[in-house]
């Protein structure tokens, strides 16, 4: 059949089994959201407070459901508004197609109004992006982007499209969801050479990442942890992929990771890294780094493999293949007294826990553990608040923490926390501090608008916690342009003001009755949780040190 360009786009999306897009108008876009009205029943739109939310949101809906999230917008300042987003979702490995209109192409080269290269500026942040400049290229274009967006490492796909190219007419067959590129085969000698490894280790140790979200390989790891009788730790961006009650499992490793997971990795002869990157938030010390142990890093990106860690066995290929085929080829093993180290490790744990100052964010943390389903996914922004998230929340199913990782983006989390809900129809959470939430706060009235089951818990210290906490570790305590009670909302009359609730907590107590109120309210409410400026997020190992300098208790100030 015969559409014009701006029908293809929102046809594409269609065909391509795309329910829900975020977005914004604009002169460049307006014939593509016309096409969108005219087949509003088939596919719904969600207009956001601006386009840096609407990019966060299509990626929060993409963590939340492994479906490629879609976000729309103009030319000019609506494209580059996306950059953020786009990079978020690029650290992350997130698939999000973002279409941005353009002027048409007579116009391009010019300084046109609102015109700008976004192909050019996104191409560092982009897996792949595109300039249509010819309209019979654009059905394909738009098969291709999703293919790309969810192949292999998934990443976020552009595809500009100028405004002349969307009125002009070509040949258009729905032909169904893309398929993603073959799944890449691990080498077999490698697959060999990592059995044999894994038989020699006394102390093995798997750590995951992201990637097994993206493979869908949690039930693969938990057999991987049985067979070999391992204990597992996660990165920020592998939480949820295994159940806390999965007694294998410590938590997250790292700078701010559990006591236990991130000493048990230095103490193990073995590491098996699965989806996973070695950040340097996890690392510390590259030099320094499990220096004693063997390190196996499966992943499906080869440039990943020893890029900041050196790896003894790399092996390529997609996890969802190459676990299967490794658990095949090992026997059963039994490693009694790693695990009864790793149990004294825990116990040594439950001692630890920081002194408070005030309400006690784990108490608050708890709380939500205690009310919020399985079925709940837990947004963050980033600062202290998501560390405490990190550190205590409890998922037994995958996919219910959505927090910004490797770009660690402050107002990522309203966005987020509405494209999570707009997916997953339930309850949602977003824990956030005030200095994250004066970042993204006009996307309050985006989840009034949508009526979205959205409870906000802002831990308010009035100070950008984890950069203060910093400056009182580091920095003989001058606190630069880290206190913010002087600029500091009310933020019930803000709720108010938007069309939501709003109520102050004091106390765990007060905590408990307005999350239990708010979470079954099915309304949009903001608490108000009052915290200590000076609460610290412990353990915590010095940038660039190593488990010997970890910080477990504050000193006497």
């Amino acid at each position: 059949m015969k559409l014009k360009g701006a029908e293809i786009v929102i046809e594409s999306l269609i065909d391509q089994g795309v329910t829900d897009i975020f977005g914004y108008p604009g002169g460049t876009v307006l014939d593509i959201y016309d096409a969108l009205y005219a087949r509003s029943d088939r596919i719904n739109h969600v207009l956001v407070s601006h386009e840096q939310h609407a990019a966060h949101a299509a990626d929060g809906y993409a963590r939340a459901t492994g479906k490629v999230g879609v976000v729309l917008a103009t030319s000019g300042p609506g494209a580059t508004n996306l950059v953020t987003g786009i990079a978020t979702a690029m650290l992350d490995s997130i698939p999000v197609v973002a279409i941005t209109g353009n002027v048409g192409r007579p116009m391009v080269g010019k300084d046109s109004f609102q015109e700008v290269d976004i192909t050019g500026i996104t191409l560092p942040i982009t897996k792949h992006n595109y300039f249509v400049n010819n309209i019979d290229e654009l059905p394909e274009v738009m098969r291709e982007a999703f293919k790309i967006a969810k192949s292999d490492r998934p990443g976020p796909v552009l595809i500009d499209i100028p405004k002349d190219v969307q009125n002009m007419v070509t040949d258009f067959e729905p032909q169904g969801p893309s398929r993603p590129f073959d799944r890449i085969q691990p080498q077999e000698n490698r697959i060999q050479e990592a059995a044999e490894a894994i038989a020699k280790a006394e102390r093995p140790y798997l750590y995951i990442g992201g990637g097994v979200f993206a493979a869908e390989a949690y039930q693969d790891v938990e057999k991987l942890a049985d067979k070999i009788d391992a204990v597992i730790g996660t990165s920020l961006m592998g939480i949820s992929a295994i159940s806390n009650d999965n007694p294998r499992y410590l938590g997250m490793v790292g700078m701010h990771g559990h006591y236990a997971s991130t000493i048990a990795q230095a103490d193990a002869d073995l590491i098996i890294a699965i989806g996973t990157r070695f950040s340097d938030r996890v690392t510390g010390k590259t030099s320094e780094f499990c220096k004693d142990a063997t390190i196996i890093h499966l992943d499906v990106d080869f440039a990943e493999i020893s890029k900041n860690v050196d790896a003894d066995i790399g092996v390529r290929g997609d996890l969802r293949v190459t676990l299967p085929i490794l658990l095949r080829t090992l026997e059963k093993q039994e490693h009694p007294e790693w695990i009864a180290h790793v149990n004294g490790l825990v116990e040594k744990e439950k001692g630890l826990h920081a002194k408070t100052l005030g309400t006690d964010p784990k108490d608050i943390i708890e709380v939500i553990n205690d009310i919020k389903s399985d079925d709940t996914v837990v947004a963050t922004d980033v600062g202290q608040h998501q560390m405490w998230a990190a550190q205590y929340l409890k998922f037994r199913k995958p996919r219910k923490f959505v927090s910004s990782g490797g770009l660690g983006t402050m107002g990522f989390g309203m966005g987020a926390a509405e494209g999570a809900a707009v997916a997953t129809k339930v309850p949602t959470v977003l824990i956030t501090g005030d200095g994250s939430f004066g970042m993204n706060l006009n996307e309050v009235m985006t989840s009034v608008l949508y009526g979205l089951p959205l409870t906000v818990v802002i831990m308010n210290n009035h100070v950008l916690g984890m950069v203060r906490q910093w400056q009182t570790l580091f920095y003989g305590k001058r606190y630069s342009n880290t206190v913010l009670e002087k600029r500091a909302p009310d933020y019930v009359k803000l709720a108010e003001a938007f069309g939501a609730e709003g109520v102050v907590t004091e106390t765990v107590e007060e905590f408990r009755e307005a999350f239990e109120k708010a979470y079954h309210s099915g309304k949009v409410t903001l608490i108000d949780c009052r915290i200590d400026k000076d609460e610290f997020v412990l353990p915590m190992i010095p940038a660039g040190q190593t488990v010997k300098d970890m910080v477990t208790e504050r000193g006497d100030d």
